[in-house]
């Protein structure tokens, strides 16, 4: 395949900075930002008989191969019948205080942004990757969400308390996995750190039936087939699915798990909260559809645990194909929202995961809700008043929400304008593809090599999300991010 004469990454970069600034987003700090920023010369510190010293413990963080800014760590403890999960969130809040030029910018942008060309931090990097930040052998403040899971995977009690912390083990989803997996060495820092393989296995063991106990209940086995920009050098050579594994699992279900018991905890102490919803699909029908298309039965009305049951079946019985119906199924359901929760209202709860109770809190490096999230419950615990009003709330429910698709569309955006320099030559090319949208506004489709979207420009009549397809690319536009199909027959 011909890159030409392209530094992509460059290119990519100036695209998603003009991007964002289209959709409302900022790519560079104020001024003010940065000076606020340059006056912080360490992590922030503190003491009390409020804060318990938890640095002894076997804390480790599992995160991609390059993150710097490390949001969470987690422990595993036996506790009689039951194991005690104990996740440590970084105390954002402890240097990045409400109403400053850096917590202005945070709220504008409400999360960070990662495209394909450059990483668009919703701090700046001396904070998150740096003093606000996790990072192995360095104490740090962290809110704890500790929670006992019993052997069946049921949390039955929890808590949530500030703690001095130290990350034992910078660690990365990939050599994780292929070591719980069988299929490589233990990481370096776990083959080092005496318990520390115990420690993973125990923390894999209670992942494992929180996941399962979820599951049965109705939690959707989807799996994401978002695709990350692989370069050399500054030239990209490809696009590539973002593949699940185990080590991912673990740590999303002890997310799930934290998030749920912040959840309650603030429920609990009477404040409002801002939740994280996914209501029931609109387009339920469709999914009906897409399942009887397969042979298999879904209810008329949505039902969580049928679907799940469904998907598993898919997975195990076509695991070729899964990916595809996962990301038509993924489309029906809709976007999630962040609404806000006042006491003793009932919450409209998390389809996808199958939890009634639940909310983002463990990534305030990343994401805004998070450190909104952090501010209550630190209100919570030292039985102050709430640091946000309620119209004050409501207003950023619906700005993060906004905020969220608009960043999601800035990544979608330059992942295209990324698939199009890669596709570039392959003008006229035929390609296998499967419908992902279709409305008024037109008909979008995937193929798997590169994994991209376009639109399809001719032949839309009767098509439906999760129709397979054959289509030609006839255009490419790097600078939009425009990917161009029209349909075509097989030969």
């Amino acid at each position: 395949m011909n890159h030409s004469h392209v530094a992509s990454r460059p290119r990519l970069a100036e695209i998603a900075r003009r991007v964002m600034l289209e959709r409302g987003l900022l790519p560079d700090f104020s001024p003010a930002a940065l000076t606020e920023t340059n006056s912080l010369t360490r992590a922030a510190r503190e003491s009390g008989d409020s804060l318990r010293d938890l640095r002894d413990l076997m804390w480790a963080s599992i995160d991609n191969d390059d993150s710097r800014d490390l949001d969470q760590l987690s422990v595993a403890e036996p506790a009689g019948n039951a194991v005690r999960i104990s996740v440590a969130i970084a105390d954002v809040d402890a240097l990045v205080k409400k109403g400053t030029a850096i917590d202005g910018h945070a709220r504008t942008n409400t999360t960070s942004v990662y495209t394909a060309g450059k990483v668009f931090p919703m701090l700046p990097e001396k904070l998150s990757t740096d003093l606000t930040s996790l990072a192995e052998d360095e104490d740090r403040l962290a809110i704890v969400v500790e929670f006992m899971v019993d052997a069946d995977g049921t949390v039955s009690t929890s808590q949530v308390y500030r703690a001095l912390v130290r990350n034992r083990a910078k660690l990365a989803y990939n050599g994780v996995a292929a070591w719980l997996d069988g299929n490589g060495p233990a990481p370096a820092r776990v083959a080092a750190l005496p318990g520390m393989d115990e420690q993973l296995r125990l923390q894999d063991e209670v992942a494992q039936a929180m996941k399962g106990l979820r599951h049965r209940h109705g939690a959707l086995s989807l799996q994401s087939i978002e695709a990350r920009a692989v370069y050399q050098d500054d030239l990209l050579t490809d696009l590539r699915p973002d593949e699940p594994n185990r080590a991912k699992d673990l740590i999303e279900d002890f997310m799930i798990g934290a998030n749920a018991a912040v959840a309650r905890y603030l429920g609990g102490e009477q404040f409002p909260a801002l939740r994280r919803v996914l209501r029931a699909p609109e387009r339920w029908d469709r999914i009906v559809a897409l399942a009887a298309a397969l042979g298999e039965r879904l209810p008329a009305q949505p039902d969580a645990p049928a679907l799940e049951r469904f998907l598993a079946k898919r997975r195990k019985a076509d695991p070729e194909t899964f990916a595809d119906l996962s990301l038509s199924v993924i489309k029906l359901l809709g976007r999630g929202e962040y609404v806000v929760d006042w006491p003793g209202q009932e919450s409209p709860g998390h389809f996808g995961l199958a939890v009634p109770d639940y909310m983002h809190s463990t990534a305030p490096n990343r994401r805004f809700p998070d450190l909104i999230t952090q501010r209550l419950l630190k209100a919570a615990m030292s039985r102050q008043s709430s640091p946000y009003g309620a119209d004050e709330l409501a207003q950023l429910a619906l700005h993060c929400t906004a905020q969220e698709d608009q960043a999601a569309r800035v990544e979608r955006q330059v992942r295209k304008s990324a698939a199009a320099l890669l596709l570039s030559s392959r003008i006229g090319e035929r390609f296998d593809a499967i419908v992902t949208g279709a409305s008024s506004k037109g008909t979008w489709v995937r193929i798997s090599r590169p994994a991209v979207e376009g639109k399809l420009e001719q032949g839309t009549q009767g098509l439906d999300v999760g129709d397979r397809l054959q289509v030609r690319l006839v255009r490419t536009d790097v600078e939009r991010g425009f990917i161009d199909f029209v349909r075509t027959h097989a030969a």
